[in-house]
C-alpha cells in the first residue's frame, strides 16, 4: 500500500512538470556563466513525461551508459564542469543542460545513488536555468519487467540499504531518494563491516535484495515512478536522444505516445488491464527503441549497399523527427565517443562502468549546435582531452 500512494504523487509531480519553463536567475559561477540572465531565454519543456525541449543558448552535455558506478558518473560530470570537486555533489554547470542516455541500472553497486544524485543536481541547475534530464535504456525497462539477471550483488545490497534508509527518513521518498547519494556510501561502508558481510555466501540476504528490488521497481513501484518520470525519446532543439535508437515507424507510431505508453506502464496503471501490453515498439525486440543497435555498428563489417541503406534510414528518420543529429548509448564503443554518417550519429557509451570495459570517463558537448568530444586523459579531471569535429 505504501508504495502505491508514492506512484500516486509521483503522478500527480509527472502531471505538473508536463508543461513548465525553467527561469533562470544569475548563477553565482562567473566563469560558466556568458550570458546575462535577461539576455537568457527560458528552457521550454513539453510531453508528459518531457518529450520537447527548446533550450536556447544553453551548452548541452550528454552522458552515455553509467551502469551503477557512482564514482564514474562523478568522474565524468566533473569533468564536464557541472559537478563539484569538494564532495558536496553541487551544480557547477550554471545553465548548462545535462542529458544522460539511460543504463544507469544493472552491472553496478550504486545505482540508486547515481539517480538520486542525477535528481539532485536537476533541482540545483533548475533556478540558475540550467536543467537536468534522463532517458531510460533496456536496462531500466527489464528491471521494471522484474528481469534481475544483470544486477550486480552489490546492486541487492544497495536496494535493501534504500528501504531501510527510507523507513528511517519517515517514507518520505522525496527527502530519502534526493539524500540518498550523499549517504549512501556510508551506508555501503557500514554494512560491509557488518560480521556475516564477508561470510559465507547468505542465501537470506540475497533473497531480502531481492524482495527489496521488487517492492522499488516493480510497475507502480517508488523507484518505477520515478523512472517514469523520464521519456524514451527526447527531442532537445535539433538533437534527438535515446538509448538505441530511433527508426521511421518509431516516429510514425509517436515520440510524445511512446513515452506516455512507457511512462504509464512503469507507473502501473495497466497492472489492473490484462489486455494491455508492455510499450513492445519502445522497450522489447531488436528493433525498438531501447534496444536497437543498427546505428552502432562498426562501419568497417558492412558492406557499401548495408553502410548507404543505414544511411538512408537514418536520414530519413531525422527528417522526420526534425532533427540534424541522433546521439545513442547502448553499444559500448572502444575508441571512444564517435560520430558516423556524415555526423548525424553520434555514439557516446563508452563502456566507463567497472562492470562494463571500466573505460575513462567521455562527454559528448554541444555548444552553439557544433559538438566535441570531452575526454578524461589523467586520474584527474582536470587532465583532458578535447576532440572538436569539423
Amino acid at each position: 500500500m505504501w508504495c502505491m500512494s508514492w506512484c500516486v504523487a509521483g503522478v500527480e509531480e509527472t502531471k505538473m512538470a508536463a508543461s513548465f519553463c525553467l527561469k533562470p536567475i544569475l548563477s553565482c559561477n562567473p566563469n560558466n556563466q556568458k550570458l546575462k540572465t535577461a539576455e537568457l531565454k527560458p528552457i521550454l519543456v513539453s510531453g508528459n513525461p518531457a518529450t520537447f525541449v527548446s533550450a536556447p543558448s544553453r551548452r548541452i552535455i550528454a552522458v552515455g551508459d553509467l551502469h551503477g558506478d557512482v564514482s564514474k558518473a562523478r568522474w565524468a560530470l566533473n569533468m564536464a564542469g557541472l559537478l563539484s570537486s569538494d564532495g558536496l555533489d553541487l551544480w557547477t554547470g550554471s545553465h548548462s543542460v545535462l542529458i544522460q542516455l539511460g543504463d544507469i541500472l544493472d552491472r553496478g553497486d550504486d545505482e540508486i545513488a547515481i539517480l538520486s544524485l542525477l535528481r539532485s543536481l536537476d533541482i540545483q541547475a533548475r533556478p540558475q536555468g540550467g536543467a537536468v534530464f534522463q532517458v531510460n535504456g533496456n536496462h531500466e525497462t527489464m528491471n521494471v519487467e522484474r528481469d534481475f539477471r544483470y544486477v550486480a550483488p552489490g546492486g541487492f545490497d544497495e536496494c535493501t540499504d534504500f528501504l531501510e534508509y527510507l523507513g528511517e527518513c519517515d517514507h518520505n521518498w522525496e527527502q530519502a531518494f534526493v539524500t540518498w547519494s550523499q549517504v549512501s556510501a556510508t551506508w555501503k561502508a557500514d554494512r560491509r563491516k557488518s560480521q556475516n558481510y564477508w561470510g559465507p555466501w547468505n542465501l537470506v540476504k540475497r533473497q531480502r535484495g531481492v524482495i527489496a528490488r521488487s517492492i522499488l521497481l516493480q510497475p507502480g513501484g517508488p523507484l518505477a515512478c520515478e523512472l517514469a518520470r523520464h521519456p524514451i525519446v527526447l527531442k532537445l532543439d535539433d538533437w534527438v536522444f535515446c538509448h538505441g535508437g530511433l527508426l521511421p515507424h518509431h516516429v510514425g507510431y509517436g515520440i510524445e505516445k511512446m513515452n506516455n505508453q512507457v511512462s504509464r506502464w512503469m507507473r502501473g496503471e495497466h497492472e489492473n488491464d490484462a489486455t494491455a501490453p508492455i510499450p513492445f515498439i519502445a522497450t522489447r525486440g531488436y528493433d525498438s527503441v531501447v534496444w536497437n543497435r543498427l546505428y552502432s555498428r562498426d562501419i568497417s563489417e558492412l558492406e557499401d549497399y548495408q553502410f548507404n541503406q543505414i544511411h538512408t534510414i537514418l536520414e530519413e528518420t531525422l527528417q522526420a523527427v526534425g532533427a540534424k543529429a541522433m546521439v545513442v548509448g547502448h553499444t559500448p564503443q572502444t575508441e571512444g565517443v564517435n560520430c558516423e554518417y556524415n555526423r548525424s550519429i553520434w555514439r557516446i557509451d563508452v563502456g566507463m562502468s567497472s562492470g562494463v570495459l571500466d573505460s575513462r570517463p567521455e562527454v559528448l558537448e554541444i555548444k552553439d549546435n557544433q559538438p566535441r568530444a570531452i575526454r578524461g586523459k589523467g586520474e584527474m579531471a582536470n587532465e583532458l582531452q578535447v576532440l572538436s569535429y569539423i
